[in-house]
This record gives structure tokens, sequence and C-alpha cells, in this order.
């Protein structure tokens, strides 16, 4: 019989599940989109029966497309999307349909009661958290006190994503050190909920679950889930770990100084080691990573590859106009520097390593020569600029490795792989793996956990080189003149958004 893993990526916009055979190889694939609810300004919500309903359907048709049979599946994982908060009665089922997600940042009197009681910067350099406060899970869970106190009181507990779908798996319920690092009150240093930070939220730490490594093997299926999955009761279920550990992981971040830069609409930067880079001014988001004695600490902005397809949609007329692959071809007719045209990315706001979160994109420097050839390609560079930015801030705290992992979209084209090369002064590299590496991850836990592997170097032996493009000295050289006009306009984006923001229009 040959032994199979499932790994489950659980994200904003659907659960994908992916099958695996013991040497880390990906057979198949299957996506499930859920919605996500938006009841008020900086509600965001979805319906854990969803996430359930997509896992099973995603499971059934995982096994149906791959022919694999179910007999074969050993253990299983899941990559779970953090700051969730799903409260449950005595018998495991949610109290409220609909629950704050992630981005959901409505408790902001939650988090400034609680601030009154924790000075904000010891709270991070405690814990790491560099998202907006309100984003973090102990705030929300106040929220449900001071507005929904009935149903906090029926609260038997307070899970996070996988860790409720993992109730549903085998009747247990656990956390993991790296999910448990995003509830607002985990100190990394101690690797145990804070005693202070929980007495200043004003709720009992029972509601909290018992944090357990990623790799336990906390139960095998009940005989409801076998029966709704389509999966043998045998299989092993492992605590699993939140989305941005796992993709750590399954992107070969498994030492000291290793990193990668994840290309998607919003787009950043990890690395891990074994101390979490903290600073109060930059503020580095930081989660616990899967492998025991290691942080996984990172950089963002927000608008990345939304704002390529702002320029696609905006300024060449959309997707019938041009598609990614021409928008390659369009911008390799441009030289390096794009003729002096500089682009901000910022559309989306700043993220803590940005000058203001009101921060607002810009072409600057455009004048009457520009082409769209200009256009795009300045789009391209200001993208990989922006994030070459905030690599700096990780720079100053760890030794990085000589390459860096790019994955996501973005990582498909050759000329930006080049160009994120030069402005990165790193070789960066492209994988089989790509847009997979949060599913590799979570296999990696679940089979390590299952004793199926005996530890995670078996990660590196899954990725097979597609591509490598190394600095070129005399475009690294361009760019390095660029860089101080792109923080100028960066600096001057920032203080323009300030200024538009408090102009009262009516």
């Amino acid at each position: 019989m040959a032994k199979t893993i499932v790994a489950y990526d659980l994200g904003t916009g659907g659960a994908k599940a992916s099958l695996y055979d013991v040497g880390g190889a990906c057979l198949a694939s299957t996506f499930v989109p859920y919605e996500t609810l938006y009841p008020d300004t900086g509600w965001h919500e979805q319906r854990p029966a969803d996430w359930w309903d997509a896992v099973v359907k995603s499971t059934r048709a995982l096994l149906a497309e791959s022919r694999t049979p179910a007999a074969d599946v050993e253990c299983l994982a899941i990559s779970g999307q953090s700051l969730a908060v799903i409260p449950v009665d005595a018998a495991g089922s949610p109290l409220r349909e609909s629950i704050p997600i992630w981005s959901d940042t409505r408790a902001s009197a939650q988090t400034a009661a609680f601030f009154r009681e924790v000075d904000r910067t010891a709270w991070y350099l405690a814990t790491g958290n560099g998202f907006p406060a309100e984003c973090y899970s102990v705030f929300k869970i106040m929220w449900y006190r001071d507005n929904e106190p009935a149903l906090l009181a029926k609260a038997r507990l307070v899970l996070g994503s996988k860790d409720w779908l993992n109730l549903r798996l085998t009747g247990k319920a656990f956390t993991d050190f790296s999910y448990a690092s995003g509830t607002g009150v985990y100190d990394l240093a101690g690797w145990k909920y804070h005693p202070g930070f929980m007495r200043a939220s004003g709720l009992p730490e029972s509601l909290f679950p018992e944090i357990v490594p990623s790799t336990r093997i906390i139960g095998n299926l009940t005989a409801g889930a076998a029966d709704a999955l389509g999966l043998p009761r045998s299989v092993k279920v492992a605590c699993g770990g939140v989305d941005n550990s796992c993709m750590a992981l399954g992107a070969r971040n498994t030492g000291e100084g290793r990193v990668y830069t994840s290309l998607g609409s919003s787009s950043w930067i990890a690395v891990s080691s074994a101390k979490p880079v903290l600073d109060p001014v930059a503020k580095p988001y930081v989660f616990t990573h899967v492998i025991p004695g290691l942080f996984t600490s990172a950089v963002s902005i927000f608008s990345g590859g939304s704002s390529f397809r702002w320029i696609r949609d905006a300024v060449l007329g959309g997707e019938a106009v041009a598609e990614y692959d021409a928008m390659n071809e369009i911008a390799a007719a441009s030289p390096v520097g794009a003729n002096r045209l500089l682009f901000n990315p910022s559309l989306a706001g700043g993220s803590s390593q940005e000058p203001s979160p009101r921060i607002r994109g810009a072409f600057a420097g455009i004048d009457l020569r520009h082409t769209r050839a200009d256009l795009v390609r300045a789009g391209m560079e200001g993208i990989a600029m922006n994030l070459g930015a905030v690599l700096e801030v990780l720079r100053r705290f760890v030794p990085l490795a000589p390459e860096m992992l790019m994955v996501g979209g973005g990582s498909r084209s050759r000329l930006w792989l080049q160009i994120f090369a030069d402005v990165f002064r790193m070789d960066c590299v492209k994988t089989n793996v790509d847009q997979d590496a949060a599913s590799l991850g979570a296999a990696a836990v679940a089979a390590v956990g299952a004793g199926l592997w005996k530890d995670f170097g078996k990660v590196d032996e899954a990725h097979r080189v597609q591509d490598v493009c190394r600095p070129i000295p005399a475009n690294v050289e361009k760019y390095r003149r660029l860089m101080p006009a792109f923080e100028m306009l960066r600096r001057q984006q920032a203080e323009l958004g300030e200024l538009l923001h408090g102009i009262d229009l009516g």
C-alpha cells in the first residue's frame, strides 16, 4: 500500500485540499471557494460551516480526481488562516453562524481599553504582533464579551480556524504554538500565554485552548468525520499550524536566515531565525514557526499583485486588452529604470513598515516621452523597490541566506524575477512548489507527526528549481541610484496621504 498525506490550505478565498506522496511530491489538488461577509464597516466574517463544507467537498473531489484509494491516506494536517475566533459550546458547536476573520478590525474600543492597562510597545516586543492590533484574537473575543455577553457566557472555548476544524475531525480541541502566537496574549520568549496580558484582557485563560506542538497527532478521525470525508477512521490528524508558519516551512524556511518572498495580491517577505525580529518602529509581524525553536518574521506591502492588476485594468484597459504574459512583453521594451519613471504601489495604504498607513500610490517623474512600456515596467520595478525597502528591516537583524525563494503568481515572470534579483541584490529562485508552499508545509507537519518523515529535511527535496536569476551588476547599480528618489517618493506620498485624509469635501 502506497501511503499518502492530505494537506489543507484554509485561505481567505477558499479551501485547497492536496494529496502528497511520502517523498513530498504533490499528486493532485482541488479547491472549493467560500464567501466573505461584510455586514458593517471593518467587519469581515466567514461561516465556519462553509469551511467544513469546503473541506468535505475538496477531500471527496481530491480522492475522485486522483483515483487514490482512501485506504492509502495515512495522515492529514491543516494550514489555517490566522486570527479567527470561533466560540464553541460544550458540544463543540459554534455559537455564532459567522465569525470575524483575520482582517476584521471592529474591536477598536477593546484595543483602546487594553492599552490603557498595557504599554503598547512592551506588548509588541513580547508578542511580535505587528498587524494592526484590532486584528488579533484577544480583542475580538473582548468584543464578544462587551457586545454579545450571553454568547460568550455559553462558550467553553474560543478556537482558531484550523483548531475548530480539527475538533470536527477528531473531537479533540487543541491549538499549536504557531497559531497561539497570533492571539495577542502569547509570550514569544516564554512559549506560553502571557499572564499579565491575559489579566489585562479580563478574559479567563480557560477560553483559550491548550497549546501543543504542530506535529502532535491529536487523534484519529471520528466516525462522523470519516464518513463525511470518505476516509478511513485510521487517518491520523496532526495539530497543524497557522498559514504564515506553514507557508514558511513549505517555502524551505527551515533554518537560520532562510528567506522567501510571496507575490500575491498583497506581498510579503519572511525570514526564519532562532530569535524573532522585533523592531518597535517598523514592527515586523512574527509568528512562532511550526519548526520547534524557530520563528518566522515578516515585512509586507498591502498592494503588490493587486497594484499590477490595477495597471492592467486602469492603464492598459483590462484583461481583454492585456494578459499578464503580454504585459511582460510590453515591459521588456522599456530599459532598466523605465526612463526615470517611478511607481509607488501603495494603492491599498501602508503596512507597519511604511511611513504612514494613509500613504497612497503614484506614478512620478512622468513626462511626454513615456510610453505604456515605461508605465508597465515602472509598475514592476516599483513593487520590487517597495519590497526591497522593507527587506532592509529584516537585513538589519538577521544575516540572510544568499538566495531568495519567490512564490506566488508574480514569480512566473522571468523579467520580474530578474528585476527582483537586481533590486534585492540576491539570487532569486523559482521552484515547482510555487503557490503550494502552505500545502507542502501542512503535509510536512503531518508527515513528521505520523512518523513518515524523521524531520523536515525532505521539504528541500520536494523543491525542484525551475529558474534562477542572479543580480546583474550594472542593473544593481542603476537601482541603487534610483532608490533615494524612490524613498523620497514614499515620504512625499505619505505626507500627501495624510493631507488628503484631512480634507473635508462635504
